[in-house]
């Protein structure tokens, strides 16, 4: 394994996530990937407990959107249709 390539990679990730992409909503994500921003904080979290490093959730989720979660929703996450919502939950049912 290389630390470094990973490191970039995520960071590479988290570049084309960031807020200039915001059409990409998280329950696109979800939806067609299985996780979204959140999961990512959430696992950047375990990452750092796993180091020996306690993480906020909120500093978390900050490291991931790229600002404070509640900016970032109320800039960027509208309403999710019915239509995701429909197919988020069949996306759901598939991943149990």
């Amino acid at each position: 394994m290389n630390d470094a390539l990973d490191a970039a990679v995520f960071r590479r990730l988290l570049a084309h996530l960031d807020a200039r992409k915001a059409d990409v909503q998280n329950i696109d994500l979800m939806i067609t990937g299985g996780f979204c921003r959140n999961c990512l904080a959430d696992w950047y979290r375990e990452a750092a407990a796993a180091n020996g490093e306690e993480i906020s959730k909120d500093a978390a989720r900050e490291r991931i959107y790229g600002m404070p979660f509640a900016q970032w929703k109320a800039q960027f996450q509208p309403e999710a249709t019915p239509e995701q919502l429909e197919a988020f939950a069949r996306a759901q049912a598939s991943h149990d």
